[in-house]
């Protein structure tokens, strides 16, 4: 076995590999760029060497810096996690020349999967299901119109080399495959340096269902059961699961016994995975494979328990697989949600900067820990007080959920989101919620197109419907009088004039435009020990008990017996006096007044927001890489004004309506807060 092992990657995967090599007793080695010096990784680790600066192709894309900071620590192993050079045949062969082991599948097996079209090919031999499609290289946007015409709309037009949602169009027509086509090529040329493209059917009603494998260098294979990631977002995924609530079990033995196949057929050795597109009559067909550890992994682990990590250092190590396909087991349900930086109230643009606040939900579950397989778990490269870079991708933790069956995951996974506390910049947890409580998915019937269909519009606040919204002014009403009870018990207060706590209140709820509602309630007492309360409010009562003060901002307690976990926060919102209330992705700022207060406020006059139609201001964080307009220019609604770039993406800034550029306040290479001016129109 290794004793020390250099992890060649960043952020959760880099901690995750980490802590399974501190349990097997293995010295571990970090890399990092620049950007990443103060980072998890690199504290976690015993060893640590800087391998350039923060761009990832001036750092974590460079094999010979890593070669390099293998031999200088004495690391016997490279881990290469996922993304960067994990899928690298190059690099695996390399290392192997070096005389290091890649803790990954050989370099022949990479390359023959990692090429679409080839692996297509391989697919097809080892009898694995493959959908109809042209599988050669296509010479131009005229041949690809007759190639699709041919398969039957609707095509999907795929980049060989593509991963990541890059390199994708889906074409219903000629116009569509024959623009398709030319912007597929394009995108391939500049993400991948190189343009073959190819075409396949597009299977209607798709689910995205993967397989799990897991090979070693004694010709032995094994699947590890199915995840479900179908739940995705601009072909990323945001909810995985396992087992998927969709096949049956003859299909899951059918899709992993294809999946062992064709793993056998380029003698698979490690963690992969083979992902198949799933039609609505369970008819499947092999879309690629992965020859890296997903992102993913951790729900099959839950499932199964096994260390896929450990396995994969194991195997390695030339040591046999410890099971057979007959051991693995299928225990309880497991669900994970990408927790990312990014605002999905703007669009799901990226939101980069310091994390004020950062208090995931607690542990109840370990990596891979058989004796504590149930309830939650938390990856993530990230701490309190740490920063979210824009150089990589926007993944703040993996929040991942063991329950007995998928209700009982579901509600785990909904009071986990509502104990997640993140401040200084936006994550996607109310979108969370809101996927997690759609009727649709909790019945299971989704396929990959449920975000594009049911958010067709983007992602709004109105979208988080609130089961019980009189719960949420009920708990405002509570925590504010337990304020007002802490307030009446300080000493020093000038007779006659202290705190009264009082009964009483007005919540207002504050809505857009001056638009409130209020709300009479009343708070009483019935065992101050405990910090209990009865709250009556629209006709009902809720007794609510909590310890919880002032500033925690995560709020857990019982309401009417049922356990609750919510968050409360003053200040947080646009009204400095109003509680921030938080719970199943639904928010409410709320204002507690006593009955005369709420009087007075109710003739306050309603401040407008200024008008900022004349200024183009900049979305999210990031790095301005071109403005595309000079003074005195006149634009047309739809024309490109800017482009920024974030987290890997390019965003580009248009002209909501026409006008004249009048003044270019930042300069190309700036880096940008949210709402900073770029230009203003005269």
């Amino acid at each position: 076995m290794f004793t020390k092992i250099l992890i060649a990657n960043r952020g959760e995967i880099a901690c995750r590999v980490i802590a399974t090599a501190k349990k097997m007793g293995i010295a571990t080695v970090a890399v990092y760029s620049d950007a990443d010096k103060e980072a998890r990784h690199v504290k976690l680790a015993d060893e640590a060497v800087r391998i350039g600066a923060a761009p990832s192709r001036e750092s974590y894309l460079l094999a010979d810096k890593i070669i390099e900071a293998a031999k200088q620590t004495g690391a016997q192993a490279i881990h290469p996690g996922y993304g960067f050079l994990s899928e690298n045949e190059a690099f695996a062969q390399r290392c192997e020349d070096e005389g290091i082991a890649f803790i990954g599948p050989k370099a022949h097996s990479i390359a023959a999967m990692g090429d679409k079209i080839a692996s297509k090919k391989l697919a097809n031999e080892a009898k694995v299901n493959t959908i109809p499609g042209y599988n050669d290289a296509i010479s131009g946007p005229e041949q690809a119109v007759e190639i699709a015409k041919g398969i039957g709309y609707p095509v999907m037009i795929k980049a060989s080399a593509g991963g990541g949602g890059k390199g994708l169009r889906v074409a219903f027509n000629d116009k569509e495959a024959y623009e398709g086509f030319a912007s597929c090529q394009n995108e391939a040329r500049n993400s991948f340096g190189d343009d073959r493209v190819f075409i396949e059917k597009f299977v209607q009603e798709p689910r995205h269902i993967e397989i799990q494998v897991l090979g070693d260098s004694h010709g032995n294979v094994i699947y590890l059961n199915e995840r479900e990631c179908s739940i995705q977002r601009r072909h990323q995924k945001v909810i995985e699961e396992a087992p998927s609530p969709f096949i049956s079990d003859a299909t899951r033995k059918a899709m992993g016994e294809q999946a062992v196949a064709l793993a056998k057929a380029v003698k698979y050795q490690s963690a992969g995975t083979v992902e198949f597109v799933v039609g609505k009559d369970q008819d499947f067909y092999f879309l690629e494979m992965n020859t890296r550890l997903q992102v993913e992994h951790p729900v099959t682990e839950c499932i199964t328990g096994l260390d896929l990590v450990e396995l994969m250092i194991r195997v390695a190590a030339g040591e046999k697989l410890p099971l057979s396909q007959a051991d693995v087991k299928r225990e309880g349900w497991a669900i994970e949600c990408r927790i990312n930086a990014e605002d999905p109230f703007r669009n799901f643009l990226p939101s980069t900067g310091r994390l004020v606040r950062f208090a995931p939900p607690e542990e109840t579950m370990f990596q891979a820990d058989t004796d504590k397989r149930w309830g939650v778990r938390v990856d993530t490269g990230v701490y309190e007080g740490g920063e979210i870079p824009m150089y990589y991708d926007s993944m703040i933790a993996k929040l991942i959920v063991h329950g007995q069956d998928r209700d009982d995951a579901i509600q785990k996974m909904r009071a986990a989101l509502n104990g997640f506390v993140i401040r200084g910049i936006s994550s996607n947890i109310p979108f969370q919620a809101a996927l997690l409580a759609h009727p649709k998915f909790v019945n299971g019937q989704f396929n990959t197109g449920f975000i594009a269909e049911h958010y067709a519009h983007g992602f709004s606040a109105e979208d988080v419907p609130h089961d019980d919204p009189d719960f949420l002014v009920a708990l405002a009403a509570f925590m504010h009088r337990r304020y007002r009870a802490r307030a009446s018990g300080i000493s020093g207060q000038l007779a006659g004039h202290g705190v009264k706590v009082g009964e009483e209140f007005v919540v207002v709820t504050l809505g857009h435009e001056g638009q409130n509602v209020q709300h009479p309630v009343s708070v009483t007492d019935f065992d101050t020990q405990s910090g209990a309360s009865v709250v009556h409010v629209g006709g009902k009562d809720y007794r609510i008990s909590s310890t919880a003060t002032l500033g925690q901002i995560r709020v857990q307690g019982a309401c009417n017996g049922q356990g609750f976990t919510a968050q409360v926060e003053r200040g947080a919102g646009k009204n400095p006096l109003a509680l921030r209330i938080a719970h199943n992705g639904t928010q409410v700022e709320a204002l507690v007044l006593s009955p005369l207060g709420a009087q007075l406020y109710e003739l306050m006059p309603y401040k407008a927001p200024p008008d900022l139609s004349k200024f183009l201001l900049s979305p999210m964080p990031g790095l301005l890489v071109q403005v595309a307009v000079e003074p005195g220019q006149k634009v047309q609604a739809g024309e490109r004004l800017a482009v920024i770039e974030a987290m890997k993406m390019e965003n580009v800034l248009f002209a909501a309506q026409d006008g004249v550029v009048g003044k270019i306040v930042a300069g190309k290479g700036e880096s940008l807060s949210v709402d900073q001016v770029i230009l203003e129109f005269e």
